[in-house]
């Protein structure tokens, strides 16, 4: 029987984590081991604690690695520290309340990593008022018969359409075959009326790009070679990868910033644990002034006044 490597203890700004099986390895594709996810993260402290920063946190972990099992945890594990902060949230469905992770420091990602945390899915909203996302979230979702040439004439579309709009969007690769670009908006609406603009956005884009782009709402309905808006991603407890985030994938690839000039040049496969340290000492975080770009969702809410009125359906009831 193989021995455990012996555990390693990390000073983190003034805290002191200790990783335990820091040899274990996580990516057998590349070799990369917990140690090395740890290190990643410390790699990009900034960015991540910054697209984590006060936001309720849903936990993908891999407690034996990419091999074993993945477990979705909404609860923060046990045993965590008591610098380690959450965030009470209600669950209608279930008539429970979870305790999730709340990140305001780097220190409380590094412990998430030591319990086996691969991916970070943040919520659009951030715990002083958690049913008023702040964020305004763009999922460009390939189809099965999808390549990324077409990701990207769509994210130039839906660029068009933010610059029209008045409106900064952040783009990123998802770490798996799309792209995602926030907004950051005021904290003004609920769940529905922030994820009504989000269709009405995407309906503007299928306009313009009507052989690329569905907002069909079943699956079953959608041509396998479109690419969907994904205006779901804004309903209330879903999410996706958080900017920065690992993704639970062989190559450790990494949900990355981009900037728009970036769409037209970028892989996918170019962003792992490997590369985006580098990336990130020499360009730092592109989104770190996400919150100074705030928009008014008012005109995409006349949108959607204007659609439904004209017979449009509102946006279905989410899974």
């Amino acid at each position: 029987m193989p021995t455990k490597s012996p555990a390693v203890e990390l000073e983190v700004d003034g805290r002191v984590v200790r990783v335990s099986n820091p040899e274990r390895v996580y990516f057998p594709e590349i070799g990369a081991t917990k140690l090395d996810l740890v290190e990643y993260y410390l790699a990009v402290g900034d960015g991540i604690v910054n697209a984590l920063l006060e936001r309720p946190c849903m936990l993908h972990r891999f407690p034996k690695g990419l091999a074993g099992d993945k477990v979705h945890q909404k609860r923060l594990p046990a045993g965590a520290p008591d610098w380690v902060e959450t965030v009470e949230l209600f669950f209608p469905r279930w008539k429970r309340t979870a305790d999730e992770l709340c990140v305001t420091e780097l220190a409380q990602v590094i412990w998430a990593v030591q319990m086996s945390t691969v991916e970070f899915h943040p919520w659009n909203s951030r715990r002083h008022d958690t049913e008023k996302p702040d964020e305004w979230r763009i999922d460009l979702d390939p189809g099965p018969d999808s390549d990324w040439a077409q990701v990207r004439r769509v994210a130039h579309v839906a660029h068009e359409v933010l610059d029209e709009l008045g409106a900064t969007g952040f783009p990123k690769t998802s770490g798996g075959k799309g792209m995602h670009i926030y907004v950051r908006i005021a904290p003004e609406h609920g769940f529905a009326d922030v994820r009504r603009a989000a269709l009405a956005f995407a309906r503007e884009v299928e306009r313009r790009s009507p052989t690329d782009v569905t907002t069909a709402w079943w699956r079953k309905d959608r041509d396998p070679g479109a690419l969907f808006v994904d205006y779901n991603q804004n309903a209330r407890d879903h999410t996706i990868a958080a900017a920065y985030s690992v993704r639970g994938v062989p190559r450790a690839l990494v949900s990355t910033p981009v900037s728009w000039a970036e769409v037209d040049e970028v892989e996918p496969d170019d962003f792992t644990i490997r590369t985006v340290p580098k990336r990130f000492a020499e360009l730092g975080d592109l989104h770190a002034d996400i919150d100074e770009q705030v928009f008014d969702l008012a005109p995409l809410l006349e949108w959607a006044d204007r659609d439904e009125a004209a017979g449009a359906p509102p946006p279905a009831e989410p899974d």
